[in-house]
Parts: structure tokens; sequence; C-alpha cells
């Protein structure tokens, strides 16, 4: 059996490129826990808390439960649950999973061959992060899903199969912009050498985001962060938009963030296409979070 190919495959909801990480989110959760106690079971009432907490900070812009992958990841050959009555889950209902005492665990096989090789846990966890979420987002979510990963140990099981970044990508961008955050304008240099500058995916690459200057943004680390977890966005002309729910009381976080609420984009520079308006809109309904904030009065 191919557990690679299998967390690969994960049955989820589709079409139009929607970003529905539900189960991969669990999954990797799973494999955390697994990796600290490869025998224990996650009550889903004990856990629930923490996967709410996973799916509000890396899942989608609309609310969501926990309770449903909770249920259906079973469907995918990955996991079992069994309540307080024994095997099965009572379904996906949140009452249903805490009246009947439901626990859940990595499926029998998958756990007899995580012991056996145990690279291939890192293998499948990168598989899912380089599936559904962006680089910038990797080394954090590992840490709120308590994984410890061995880069040398893993990247090959990772990489069979899986769609290889175009490493020009950015240059071209960072040349768009003229080495330039495209939101706040820093441009800082170690010499000749851009320092905490990078190209930034509109459209995500783990969701078919092309490798072209019009599906990219050059931008600061902290921008870049903020714009793949749903903080900053850009919407109509071409201005920047920022969440409502993002709350900064500091001077620094007005500054920096709420401040650029309607602001223009910096670039990209004559001659060089702008965003297309297809991956603007797919950040806007797929990561951005809630309604943005007015624009700033100077």
């Amino acid at each position: 059996m191919d557990w690679l190919e299998r967390a690969a495959k994960l049955k989820q909801w589709a079409g139009n490129g929607t970003h529905a990480p539900h189960k991969p989110l669990l999954l990797l959760y799973a494999l955390g826990r697994f990796q600290e106690d490869a025998d224990g079971e996650l009550r889903y009432t004990a856990v629930e808390e923490d996967l709410k907490r996973l799916l509000t900070e890396y899942g989608p812009a609309n609310r969501t439960t926990p309770a449903c992958p909770f249920h259906h990841l079973t469907s995918d050959g990955v996991w079992e649950v069994r309540t307080d009555r024994g095997p099965g889950s009572p379904g996906s209902g949140v009452g249903a999973l805490r009246s009947t005492g439901a626990t859940g665990r990595l499926a029998p096989e998958l756990r007899a061959a995580l012991r056996r090789e145990p690279s291939l846990l890192g293998g499948m966890a990168r598989m899912l992060l380089d599936q559904h979420f962006p680089p910038s987002l990797h080394g954090e979510l590992c840490e709120a899903v308590g994984l410890a990963l061995e880069p040398a140990e893993t990247e090959h099981l990772a990489s069979a199969g899986r769609r290889q970044r175009d490493r020009g990508m950015r240059e071209l961008v960072l040349t768009a912009y003229e080495y330039q955050c495209a939101f706040c304008g820093y441009d800082g240099r170690i010499g000749a050498v851009p320092v905490g500058l990078e190209a930034a995916h509109v459209r995500w690459w783990a969701f078919e985001g092309p490798a072209d200057v019009d599906n990219g943004l050059c931008l600061c680390a902290l921008h870049h962060k903020l714009f793949d977890k749903g903080v900053l966005g850009v919407g109509d002309g071409h201005r920047i938009l920022v969440s409502q729910r993002f709350v900064g009381r500091s001077a620094t976080a007005r500054e920096h963030v709420t401040a650029l609420a309607g602001r223009p984009l910096i670039g990209p520079q004559p001659g060089t296409r702008p965003i297309a308006a297809a991956h603007r809109s797919w950040h806007s309904s797929q990561v951005f979070h809630g309604t943005p904030r007015p624009a700033s009065v100077a």
C-alpha cells in the first residue's frame, strides 16, 4: 500500500481551486501526536479545541468545525474512529462525537508502516504541507501540530510525483517590483543582495498557481506572512485589503498593517503585467479572512 499516494489523494471538497484543508490539518495533527505517543488515542473532546484553533489559523475563511474531518477522514483509509459502543464513527455531528466518547487515531496498517519505516512520517507530512499550504507557513504549522521533521531524511520520500517549483520566479517577480515590497516599500539589502524580500504567489502554488509574474508579488517577510494568512489581500484597482479580523493595538501594528487599507500597490514597473484578476479573485475567496477594513484616512 502506497501511503504517500493515499495521503496525496485525500477526498476533499473540490472545484475551482477550493482551499479545503480540513482533512490535511487533522492528518498532520495525528502524525504529530503519533510522533509523541505512537499508541495514544485522540479523544474528540480532548482535542476539539486544538483542532478548532488549527482550522481558524490555517483553514478556509468561512467558519467550520473539526467534527467533519474527524468523521470523514475514516473514508480515506488512514484514520479510524471508535466510541464507547465499539468501532466506527457515530457521524459528523459534534454532539454525537462528544456524547459517545469518540476517539480517533491513525489506521492500524498505517501505524505499523510508520513503525517499520520512521522516515515515512516525514514524507507524508511534507507531502501534505506541499499540497495544501504555501512554504511561508510550513515551519509554524509544524510547530502548531507538534511535528519535528528532518529535511535530509524525508525530502526524497515527499518529492515523488510532486510538481516542481520554478526557481526563476523569485528573480522575475523581484525585478518586476524593482526590489521593494509592494505593500510598504521596504527595499533592504546587504551589499548588493536583497534581504527580507520574497516572491509571494497570489494563487498558491499548491492550488495550481502558475509561476508567472502576474501571479506574483514582491513582499517583505512580514507582509508575505500576513498575505498568506489572509490578513492582507489585493482588491479592485490593485488596492490593499486589510481584514477586519486583524487586531493590533500598538502604533507599530497600526503603521505596518491597518494603515495599509486602501493604499495602492507599489509597482509593478511599467511594461510588466499586474496581478491577473483571476488570481486576485482566488486569493480573496480562498485565503483572505472576513470583510476588508475601510480605506485609512491620511
